[in-house]
């Protein structure tokens, strides 16, 4: 239901205590990390890659702070040719957009040699991660954990003894640079399926650690202990509850997460408590963060696989193996039963299980009955000029050479599309047998919102092109968190807004949609800045899948000068205060 009036005037004051919250935990730590990101041989999936990391590792150090905390980190680019930037996923950047970490966006791609201070509040406890946001270079392996705990006397809505992490990720042998070349050729040239799935940026290609206990035409994994690629082991007490803390940061996979004979206790998601439930297993989108509870309750005797199996696609790749070790066992011993079994890739109705059950914590913040503006945004997969492309309300995203930050903050034309990209698409589309869209073309058009307006987005799915059926896609949000008002199946009707759920609808940045499907959510624009809304997997955004959302950028300040000095704004001196 939609509302004409103006903005109440109660937005002003939610605004207001947003800051001084902000005021009130920005009293604690500066943590100080000096990254280099450099190119180095590594061996992820027992196979020497050439791939990205940071001071020498792969995935890239863990970042831990609390609740309250400051972050300063120094990136110094040590890539050869390339510019690069790091997103810190999940994390709102209230007052510091430009430290988003977006190339064109919030930001100029750092160059080859130079270096970029990101300074920024981490101001809410939580499972996040940071990754490369340019190009395919989350592909290539930039990426890595950033751990927010409670500031020191809270706790925890739930108790443990001890906690892993683990992230997720899919490797493909093809360089990344070969893969863009494809993305962007006539003929198109699609990435394929990724050859390993990693866990905590290990897995094993040609050989399986299950192999002797299961039905595969692969050989034994063998390993001496000392392997790049060796499986990093779990282990656990008996008769113990542990945290595990999940981040997906594939490029392409879906993934479904299960640990043998053992439940896994979803507690939150996204940054945020949910109203915990049980599982066997897991699905996990492109950009989700998970906690789940564990309790090791089982037979001490034994040691159990934690396997990861592709959904959503029909996988040409092996599950990805480690192993929950029961510290009463050797960890050399492996277990003697087969690997969990991932549910049929197709079996949309597991996935739409799992989702459905995801509800807020009691004390989550309700959202708004009302929203001001919506947007019902289609995906479709088209031809534009002969490229292949992913289109949004038939405009496939291309992002102009100087940031949005800045264009729209100093008033520059011509450095983007100042036509309204469309609210909406046509009434009689069909979603099950879509025309070629003829009229689909390039664009880097921007919403604009008013201060602390409610949004209301309904994602609409589609067929892709030549009837080859429909695909996930999951779509992750910068700058704010959003409710998850629903799903449904086929076209997204004005009656369908009944089925809404205002009263206990989970706090996400990441959402997904099923094929043929829609999903609704709302936020409030109470973020002064410009942020992407996009879908996760890596080749989609690189295909156009995204828009632009700015709100508000009179209201940023203190933007550093060297976050902008690209494009038409590099002879601009910007170090002047401005309001």
């Amino acid at each position: 239901m939609s509302k004409s009036n103006n903005i109440m005037s109660l937005r002003g004051v939610t605004l207001w205590c947003v800051w001084l919250c902000l005021l009130e935990v920005s009293v604690g730590t500066v943590r100080k990390y000096k990254f280099d990101v450099q190119y180095m041989y590594g061996e992820p999936d027992c196979v020497e890659q050439v791939v990205i990391g940071i001071n020498g590792h792969f995935p890239g150090p863990t970042i831990t702070a609390e609740e309250g905390d400051t972050l300063h980190i120094i990136l110094t680019n040590k890539l050869f040719t390339e510019g690069t930037v790091l997103h810190w996923h999940g994390i709102r950047q209230y007052g510091t957009p430009w430290a988003d970490g977006t190339a064109s966006i919030s930001q100029c791609a750092i160059a080859p040699g130079e270096s970029f201070h990101y300074r920024f509040t981490v101001d809410r406890a939580g499972t996040y991660f940071y990754h490369g946001h340019y190009g395919l270079q989350r592909t290539a392996g930039l990426y890595g954990f950033l751990i927010v705990d409670l500031a020191k006397g809270k706790k925890e809505a739930f108790g443990y003894d001890g906690e892993f992490n683990l992230l997720l990720s899919d490797w493909w042998h093809k360089t990344t640079r070969e893969q863009e070349l494809g993305l962007s050729s006539i003929p198109f040239r699609w990435v394929n399926e990724p050859q390993s799935l990693l866990m905590n940026g290990r897995g094993q290609y040609n050989c399986s650690m299950a192999a002797n206990v299961m039905n595969t035409s692969l050989p034994q994994c063998k390993f001496r202990g000392n392997e790049k690629c060796a499986p990093q082991i779990f282990y656990v007490h008996p008769n113990k509850t542990y945290r595990i803390r999940i981040a997906s940061t594939t490029s392409l996979a879906s993934l479904n997460l299960a640990i043998g004979n053992h439940k896994l206790v979803v507690v939150e998601a996204d940054g945020n408590y949910v109203k915990p439930f049980t599982v066997d297993d897991m699905d996990i989108y492109s950009g989700e963060t998970y906690s789940v509870l564990v309790t090791t309750n089982q037979d001490p005797n034994n040691n159990y696989w934690i396997s990861i199996g592709v959904r959503g696609r029909k996988p040409n790749t092996p599950q990805g193996l480690t192993i929950l070790n029961y510290k009463t066992n050797p960890a050399t011993v492996f277990p003697t039963s087969p690997p969990p079994i991932t549910p049929q890739w197709d079996d949309y109705n597991h996935s739409k299980t799992f989702t459905y059950k995801i509800f807020s914590l009691k004390g989550t913040e309700k959202p708004p009955k009302y929203y001001d503006r919506r947007l019902l945004l289609l995906n479709t997969q088209n031809l534009v000029r002969g490229y292949t492309k992913w289109a949004i309300n038939n405009v496939s995203l291309a992002l102009p050479s100087t940031p949005y930050l800045g264009s729209i903050k100093f008033n520059f034309n011509g450095s983007f599309d100042t036509k309204n990209p469309p609210n909406t698409f046509s009434e009689d589309y069909d979603i099950y047998n879509p025309p070629l869209n003829p009229n689909a073309n390039t664009g880097s058009g921007v919403y604009m919102f008013q201060l602390n307006q409610v949004v209301d987005v309904i994602l609409q799915n589609a067929n892709v092109m030549k009837g080859k059926g429909s695909e996930i896609h999951p779509w992750h949000l910068h700058g704010h968190d959003f409710w998850v008002l629903g799903y449904g199946d086929g076209r997204f009707e004005e009656g369908d807004e009944r089925k809404f759920n205002l009263k206990n609808p989970p706090l996400r940045n990441n959402v997904v949609v099923f094929p043929y499907g829609w999903t609704a959510l709302r936020f409030r624009a109470d973020n002064p800045g410009v942020w992407p809304f996009h879908c996760h997997i890596e080749p989609h955004l690189f295909m156009g899948m995204g828009v632009i959302f700015a709100e508000a950028l009179l209201n940023v300040k203190r933007i550093p000068s060297e976050a902008l000095a690209c494009g038409l704004l590099r002879n601009m001196s910007i170090t002047k205060k401005h309001n």
